[in-house]
C-alpha cells in the first residue's frame, strides 16, 4: 500500500523543517561562528540536523577550486594527539591520524584558508599543491613559510617557479631564543645557578627582550651599567643583544615597513654589519648558530625585504582554528574539523 506525503516549496517531502530554517542553521555555524550545539539550542534543532544543515550550506558557499592568488602562506597547527593502530599482520604500530594539520592560506588577498591536509611532511604539502589546477599554480609567485626546511623542499618540488619568503617574525623569534640561551648559559657559568633577585642579569632580563627603540634613555643606561658590572659575561650578553638589534635593523629595511623598495646596497651594508659583529664575537656559539641560520635562509629573507610578504595570515588563521576547537570542546571527527576550519 502506498502512502501520500504533501510537499511544498518551503518544506520538501520527508522534511520537518523549512528550507529557510535549514539555511539559517547552516549560516549560524559557517558565518555566525557558533558551534553546532549552540546553533541547535538557539533554533530548537537537534545536533544531527544542524550538522547536516551546516554541511549543505558549506558545500554551496565553498568554491571547488581555490581562488587565484600571487602569494600563499603555509603553516602547521596542532590538532590533538596522534592516533596509532597496531597492524595485525606485522604487529607494528602504524600512524592512523597525525596530530598536525597543514593549512594553505591566501597571503595577499585576505581570502582566508584555501585548504588543509593532515600531516607534517613534505609529501603532504607537495601532494596538495600538485593537485591544484595548473593555471592556479602558475599564478602563485611567492610562498611564505617559517624556518621549516620540510616546507621549503616541498615548495621547490611542486612550485619550482615560486620564490620562498621567510616570515620575519620567526627570524626575530629565533634571535630572541638564542639570546635567552646565551644569557642562561653565562648565568650558570658565573653563579652556578639560575639568576635570582639582586643579580645584575636578573635586573635586566626583561630589558634584553625589548627593542632598542622602545627603551628609554634611563633603561638603556641601566642595561649597559648592569651588564658592565657583571664583567666579561655581561659584556658578552650585551654583544648578543646588539647582534639581535642589528638583525632587526636588517629586517627593518623591508618594503612593508619603509613603504619604499630597499636599495640593494643598503641591504648589503646592513647584512655586512650583522656578520662582522658576529665574526668579532665568534667565541659565542649562539651567535654563530644564528648567523649560520641567516646565511642558510638568506634567499627567503632577501625576498621578504623586497616584497614585504609575511605569513601573518596563516598565524591568524591558526589562532581562529584553535579558538573554534576550544569552543567545540574538541573534535572527534577530523573531516568535520577541517570543514569547520
Amino acid at each position: 500500500r502506498g502512502s501520500f506525503t504533501e510537499a511544498i516549496r518551503a518544506v520538501p517531502a520527508g522534511m520537518r523543517t523549512t528550507l529557510t530554517l535549514r539555511r539559517a542553521a547552516g549560516a549560524a555555524v559557517c558565518d555566525g561562528s557558533r558551534t553546532v550545539v549552540q546553533a541547535g539550542r538557539d533554533l530548537h534543532l537537534s545536533w544531527p540536523t544542524v550538522q547536516h544543515c551546516f554541511e549543505d550550506y558549506a558545500a554551496k558557499v565553498l568554491p571547488e577550486d581555490p581562488p587565484t592568488t600571487s602569494a600563499i602562506g603555509i603553516d602547521e597547527t596542532r590538532r590533538g594527539k596522534p592516533v596509532w593502530k597496531q597492524n595485525p599482520a606485522t604487529q607494528k604500530w602504524e600512524l592512523v591520524a597525525d596530530a598536525w594539520h597543514i593549512g594553505f592560506v591566501d597571503a595577499m588577498g585576505g581570502r582566508g584558508l584555501f585548504g588543509q591536509v593532515e600531516g607534517r611532511n613534505a609529501a603532504s604539502v607537495a601532494d596538495w599543491l600538485t593537485s591544484q589546477p595548473a593555471a592556479w599554480r602558475e599564478q602563485v609567485r611567492h610562498v611564505a613559510i617559517d624556518l621549516c626546511s620540510t616546507f621549503r623542499a616541498a615548495v621547490h618540488r611542486a612550485l619550482p617557479h615560486a620564490a620562498v619568503v621567510v616570515d620575519c617574525f620567526h627570524i626575530v623569534q629565533l634571535a630572541q631564543r638564542h639570546l635567552a640561551d646565551l644569557r642562561r648559559r653565562l648565568t650558570w657559568k658565573q653563579h652556578g645557578r639560575r639568576a635570582r633577585k639582586g643579580d645584575s642579569v636578573y635586573t635586566v632580563r626583561k630589558l634584553l627582550r625589548r627593542n632598542k627603540e622602545d627603551l628609554t634613555e634611563d633603561q638603556r643606561t641601566l642595561l649597559r651599567s648592569e651588564l658592565d658590572y657583571m664583567g666579561t659575561y655581561g659584556r658578552q650578553i650585551y654583544a648578543a643583544w646588539q647582534a639581535k638589534e642589528l638583525l632587526r635593523d636588517l629586517l627593518g629595511l623591508a618594503v612593508s615597513r619603509t613603504h619604499v623598495t630597499p636599495d640593494h646596497s643598503a641591504i648589503s651594508a646592513a647584512r655586512h654589519r650583522f656578520f662582522v659583529h658576529v665574526a668579532d664575537h665568534a667565541h659565542l656559539p649562539e651567535l654563530v648558530t644564528l648567523a649560520e641560520t641567516v646565511e642558510q635562509w638568506w634567499d627567503g629573507i632577501e625576498t621578504y625585504l623586497v616584497t614585504g610578504i609575511t605569513n601573518a595570515a596563516s598565524e591568524g588563521n591558526n589562532r581562529l582554528i584553535k579558538l573554534e576547537a576550544r569552543n567545540a570542546f574538541g573534535f572527534r571527527n577530523r573531516e568535520n574539523q577541517r570543514l569547520r576550519s
